[in-house]
């Protein structure tokens, strides 16, 4: 079972929205991509954004900071430019 849930988290991911915006994240499958996309950059080399990381598997350090809103999830029309020629 996955700690924190999918709901849990795309609450947490979604708490920055004032009522009557469209959510960010709005089903299971952006935050799995979104966990998946960190998860990479953590193995590519980055630096854990969360205490007691070590020894963790890197797509469990991903869910941490998605949860401790660590990482922030943009909207689709908000992707950089280093995003959209990955």
């Amino acid at each position: 079972m996955l700690h924190p849930s999918y709901t849990d988290l795309i609450d947490v991911v979604n708490s920055d929205i004032e009522p009557g915006e469209q959510p960010v994240v709005q089903s299971r499958y952006s935050i799995v991509i979104a966990a998946s996309k960190r998860a990479r950059q953590l193995i590519g080399g980055e630096e854990p954004m969360v205490a007691g990381a070590a020894g963790k598997k890197p797509l469990s350090v991903a869910i941490d900071e998605l949860y401790h809103q660590k990482v922030k999830v943009l909207p689709e029309e908000e992707k950089t430019e280093e995003e959209v020629s990955e």
